[in-house]
């Protein structure tokens, strides 16, 4: 099992991203960061859209989450803050 960290700090905040990877899948994963999010519990929401997926499939399934969810408001935080740490964390 591999584990995968990557940060990325935003306009107001550090996004870091952490999971562990068992035969191109992500599991385990962790977000987490001095960034604001509301509501809070939408992060524990997208981690749990993010688990049981291919390392390739990531990237879109925050994107996906993100275009569904327009109830989550993050000041100085977008998008490709999230995608920047997640392919932080891929080039390890």
């Amino acid at each position: 099992m591999k584990h995968h960290v990557g940060e990325h700090k935003a306009k107001k905040g550090l996004i870091r991203i952490e999971f562990d990877e068992e035969k191109g899948i992500a599991e385990n994963v962790k977000i987490t960061g001095d960034f604001f999010m509301h509501p809070e519990e939408a992060i524990h929401d997208l981690e749990r859209e993010l688990e049981g997926h291919k390392l390739e499939e990531l990237e879109q399934i925050i994107d996906e989450f993100f275009a569904v969810r327009m109830d989550i408001e993050m000041p100085y935080v977008n998008v490709e803050d999230f995608k920047i740490a997640l392919k932080n964390a891929l080039k390890k």
